[in-house]
């Protein structure tokens, strides 16, 4: 992490400080009472919950009952910092708490910028020596690994991949199986086989506008390690030959297989992921999981074919597979806590159990039954307008087997990187450069930008 960075964001939070006094928290809800033991003379414990999910997304008057009866010494106050969900909105109002000095002790972060930044800040306690006590290794309760410099600040909650949203008429029109275990080059191959004069065989949402950089880094996505631009130790990653890859697959896909919706088009008609791959005009999307609450259809998407999942696709076949992006929450102890073994308590049994009770995501806890991560997805689909057309076997066949990358903390310049590689890809997509051109032009650029940032 550069030091102009952390102490950038140091004097922002202080400037949220100041103006602490003239906003308000967010929605505070105590949890049910239920099951508590009131006879007892030892006194319950109060305990600060602050999220951005709303109640319909995340069902946390269930989930906490649920807690608090089985810890009947601890009462949780939840604290709902954005009733829309609005993960910024959230993360602003964590701040101005944070600097007005309320009470903190569990507190919930959307995305590992979010978390890495806090960490930082000091705004979050290891939770190393809970971790220690219990005697498990997050990596292999979880499919999340959360370490940042060698320390465990959180543990993940739900668990979001990305995969391959497939039209499973289509296959069957082209005598394609649907794949469990592919390369880039085989998914190049079922894009072209796929394209016909009705539509594309795969449609890519981004970049665009400096964000959906995610489809910058496809082959980079699916290693193990070094999967972000830059480096952990904050040196460019761009030589690396998966960037490459991923820009000759781009241009290879719309320029010679002619396989990809056009990026102008996307550009120009402001063209999206749900209507391209619902009105079946491209057969393939790749996108995250949080799509599973849409899988069978919706109202405004209704679903007129059949529905199956292919696995983020690995770079050689003999990869071990399976590391794709990840969404997660990230569950973590506010460092300023007064009881930080109770916080602890709870996003254990959070990211565990609490998750069964949720019933609303998948897991990234790796010890959840076969039995109980089917009722989760038997609940989600049942949500969607006509679940009986998605297959079930290959979604979770694909959940089961993808694996999160390490994470990388991002760095502060991000968004100027993420605008200069969207600049120089555009050049390249829409003519008016090569490949080569791109590459080297768009690392300088980006060697500069991290230059100017040391």
């Amino acid at each position: 992490m550069k030091k102009k960075f952390w102490s950038t964001v140091f004097a922002s939070s202080m400037l949220i400080g100041a103006l602490a006094g003239c906003s308000g928290g967010g929605e505070s809800t105590s949890g049910s009472n239920e099951g508590k033991d009131s006879g007892s003379t030892e006194e319950a414990v109060t305990i600060k919950f602050h999220t951005h999910g709303n109640e319909s997304s995340y069902n946390w008057k269930e989930t906490i009952a649920a807690f608090e009866k089985e810890y009947p010494k601890i009462d949780v106050d939840l604290v709902i910092l954005s009733e829309k969900g609005d993960t910024q909105e959230a993360t602003q109002k964590l701040d101005l708490a944070a600097a007005s000095g309320e009470q903190l002790d569990i507190l919930m972060f959307s995305d590992p910028a979010s978390y890495a930044q806090r960490v930082a800040l000091g705004m979050v306690a290891p939770i190393d020596e809970f971790i220690e006590k219990e005697g498990y290794t997050v990596n292999e309760d979880y499919k999340v690994d959360t370490k940042i410099d060698e320390n465990y600040y959180a543990l993940p909650g739900k668990f979001n991949p990305w995969y391959v949203l497939l039209n499973k008429d289509h296959l069957d029109e082209a005598g394609l199986e649907v794949p469990t275990d592919w390369t880039w080059d085989e998914f190049m191959e079922y894009a072209k086989k796929l394209t016909t004069k009705d539509h594309y065989g795969t449609y890519f949402h981004g970049p665009q506008g400096g964000s959906w950089l995610e489809f910058m880094k496809l082959a980079l996505a699916s290693e193990e390690d070094n999967t972000e631009f830059v480096k952990a130790d904050g040196t460019s990653n761009l030589d690396h030959p998966l960037f490459r890859k991923t820009l000759e697959m781009r241009y290879k896909m719309e320029k010679e297989d002619k396989s990809a919706t056009p990026y102008s088009d996307i550009i120009s008609q402001k063209l999206h992921y749900r209507n391209q791959f619902f009105g079946q005009d491209a057969s393939t999307v790749l996108i995250g999981s949080w799509m599973n609450t849409e899988l069978g259809g919706t109202k405004q998407f209704p679903l007129d074919f059949n529905v199956a999942i292919a696995p983020y696709p690995k770079n050689d076949a003999s990869d071990e597979g399976g590391f794709t992006p990840v969404t997660t929450d990230f569950m973590s102890v506010a460092a300023n806590s007064e009881h930080k073994e109770e916080a602890y308590k709870f996003i254990r049994w959070y990211t565990t159990e609490g998750q069964i009770v949720q019933g609303k995501n998948i897991p990234s806890w790796n010890g959840i039954s076969d039995e109980d991560f089917g009722t989760i997805i038997d609940g989600i689909l049942a949500g969607t307008a006509t679940p009986e057309k998605v297959d079930k076997e290959t979604l979770v066949n694909v959940l089961k087997n993808a694996k999160s990358s390490k994470i990388i903390p991002p760095v502060a310049y991000q968004s100027e990187l993420y605008k200069v590689i969207n600049e120089e890809y555009e050049k390249m997509i829409l003519g008016e450069q090569d490949i080569d051109t791109t590459e080297k032009v768009t690392q300088e650029r980006v060697q500069e930008i991290i230059d100017n940032n040391k």
